[in-house]
C-alpha cells in the first residue's frame, strides 16, 4: 500500500511531578506538519462519540471489536479538520485525568529494519493512537502498556514516541522496528527534551517499575547482537540513529533547551550523546515551557532572527518555533486543587514564537467554537487568526517583536487570572454543576484570547503600516 503519510516533524518535553514549579506533571508537543497548512481543531470525545467499529484512513488497518471497549472514557483532542489524512487527535486529557500525547516522529538504523520493518500493508500509526488509547485507560503506565499492546498486536509503519501522564508519573514509549516498543518512568525530579530520534538511552530490563518494553526484546538484542556497548543496555546505541541530519535537525534543539536550564550545559549543538533523563537547577514552569516550544536559539549565532551572524549561521540548525506549528499543547495535571480541576490542556494555534497558550478546562463536554476550526480561512477562529499575525510578524521581527512580547504577557497574565478566579470559584462544586462553571471559563478565556489577538494585529496594522516599501511621503 502507498502510505500518504501526513508529514509530522515535533519536540517533545516532558516534566516530573518535583521538577514543575507547582508540583503538577506536565507532558507538551508541537505538533509540526509540512509545507501544506493543517487546520487544528479543539474538541471534546463524549462515549457516546467514541467510534464502536474503526478502520485507519490510512493503512486501512481494521481494529478488531473486542479492543474497542466498552464504557469509553469522555477526551479532549486536537485532531485535524479536513480528516483526509484519519482524526490525528494527537493529544488530551480523559475522563479519568490521564494525559496523552501521540507522537513524536523518531529514527531507527538497518539493523532493526532488517530484523523487525517497519509494515508495508496494514498497521496503526499517529493518525490512530490517541484514538484507540485515550478512552481505555485510567493511568499513565495502564496507556503504556495498552499502546504497547496495540504495537504488538497490529504493528506500525513508522518510528513514533508517545507520552502518558496522571498526577503521579510520567511516562515515555517508543516503538521499535514494526511490532516492537519500549518506555522509561520519567523521574519526578526529571525533564526530557525529545526531538525527531530515537532518545530513551539507559534502559533496565529488571527494573519494571520504571522500566517496560515488549516481552521478547531482550531476547531479539541478544540473539542478533545488537548492542554495541560493552557494559549496559543503551537504546538509542542499540536501535537509534546518529545521522548527519540528526545533528542539524534534532541534536540542536535538545542543547538549545538543556543550555536554557542550565546555563554551565556542557557541549555543542550536535553532540549525539546528549543524555535522555535530565536535571534542570530550577523548577520548571509552563511559561518555561510555552518559551521553549516558541524559541529560535536566541541569543545565539544561530538565531535565523540575528542581525550579526551570516546567511549560513542562519539555516545551519531547525529551531523549535518554526513555521510548521500547527497546534502545541501542554498537557498539565495538577496535583493542588479538587480532582474535577486537575487536568489542563493549554493549546497554542500556530507557530509558537507568535501565539498564546490557553489554560482550558478538560472536565467539560465542549469546547469554544473560535477554537473549533474550518478548513478554509476564516478570521473568526483563533487557527487563522494566528497564521496572520505570524506571517505578518515574520516579516520584521524588530518591529513586531515588542507588541508580541507584550501581548503574550498580559494576555498570558488575564487567562490566569480567570484560571485562579475559577479555581477558588468551584471549589465546592461536583458533577454537570462544575463542568457548566468550567466551561464558561474555558468560553471566557477563549473570548479575551480573540480579542487581545485581534487587538495584537490592529496593532501590528498600525506600525507596519509607514514601513511598506510601495509608499510616497510627499502628499499634497
Amino acid at each position: 500500500m502507498n502510505k500518504k503519510l501526513k508529514p509530522a516533524e515535533c519536540t517533545t518535553i516532558l516534566v516530573g511531578k518535583k521538577a514543575s514549579l507547582d508540583g503538577s506533571t506536565m507532558i507538551a508537543r508541537s505538533e509540526d506538519g509540512g509545507s501544506e497548512i493543517i487546520p487544528e481543531s479543539f474538541v471534546v470525545v463524549n462515549p457516546e462519540q467514541q467510534p464502536e467499529s474503526y478502520q485507519a484512513v490510512i493503512s486501512g488497518q481494521k481494529i478488531d471489536s473486542v479492543d474497542l471497549l466498552a464504557n469509553p472514557l469522555r477526551y479532549s483532542s486536537v485532531p485535524d479538520t479536513s480528516g483526509k489524512h484519519g482524526t490525528w487527535a494527537a493529544a488530551g486529557i480523559n475522563d479519568a485525568t490521564v494525559a496523552m500525547t501521540a507522537t513524536e516522529t523518531i529514527t531507527t538504523n538497518a539493523r532493526i529494519q532488517a530484523l523487525d520493518p517497519l509494515l508495508e500493508e496494514g498497521g496503526l500509526g499517529e493518525e490512530d493512537f490517541v484514538t484507540l488509547t485515550l478512552p481505555y485507560i485510567s493511568s499513565a503506565r495502564e496507556g503504556v502498556k495498552r499502546l504497547g499492546y496495540l504495537l504488538e498486536k497490529y504493528g506500525t509503519y513508522e518510528m513514533n514516541g508517545s507520552a502518558f501522564a496522571d498526577q503521579d508519573e510520567v511516562w515515555y514509549i517508543e516503538s521499535i522496528g514494526g511490532h516492537h516498543w519500549a518506555a522509561r518512568r520519567i523521574p519526578d525530579d526529571a525533564y526530557v527534551v525529545a526531538p525527531n530520534r530515537l532518545n530513551i538511552d539507559e534502559f533496565h530490563f529488571d527494573d519494571p517499575d520504571n522500566y517496560m518494553c515488549s516481552a521478547d526484546l531482550l531476547n531479539l538484542i541478544e540473539k542478533y547482537h545488537l548492542n554495541p556497548d560493552t557494559d549496559g543496555y543503551n537504546l538509542r546505541h542499540i536501535f537509534g540513529s546518529a545521522t548527519v541530519k540528526d545533528a542539524h535537525y534534532n541534536n540542536p534543539r535538545a542543547w538549545f533547551v538543556h543550555k536554557y536550564f542550565d546555563d554551565e550545559w556542557q557541549g555543542n549543538p550536535g553532540d549525539q550523546e546528549q543524555p535522555f533523563i535530565t536535571y534542570a537547577k530550577k523548577k520548571i514552569s509552563v511559561e518555561d515551557i510555552k518559551f521553549l516550544e516558541g524559541s529560535h536559539y536566541q541569543e545565539t549565532e544561530f538565531d535565523p532572527y540575528s542581525t550579526t551572524n551570516t546567511a549560513a549561521q542562519k539555516k545551519l540548525f531547525r529551531p523549535i518555533g518554526i513555521n510548521r506549528n500547527f497546534e502545541t499543547h501542554i498537557l498539565q495535571i495538577r496535583n493542588d486543587v479538587a480532582d474535577g480541576l486537575a487536568g489542563v490542556q493549554w493549546l497554542g494555534y500556530g507557530t509558537n514564537t507568535y501565539n498564546v497558550f490557553v489554560p482550558f478546562y478538560t472536565n467539560v463536554t465542549t469546547t469554544p467554537a473560535s477554537f473549533m476550526t474550518s478548513p478554509s480561512l476564516d478570521l473568526s477562529q483563533i487557527f487563522w487568526l494566528n497564521k496572520v499575525v505570524a506571517q505578518i510578524a515574520d516579516t520584521n521581527p524588530r518591529l513586531y517583536g515588542a507588541l508580541h512580547q507584550a501581548y503574550e504577557e498580559k494576555t498570558t497574565a488575564a487567562l490566569r487570572r480567570i484560571e485562579w478566579q475559577t479555581d477558588a470559584e468551584v471549589a465546592d462544586l461536583v458533577g454537570q454543576d462544575l463542568q457548566a462553571k468550567l466551561a464558561q471559563a474555558n468560553q471566557a478565556m477563549a473570548d479575551l484570547t480573540m480579542t487581545k489577538t485581534q487587538a495584537l494585529l490592529e496593532e501590528m496594522l498600525k506600525a507596519g503600516h509607514t514601513k511598506m516599501t510601495l509608499k510616497y511621503d510627499l502628499l499634497d
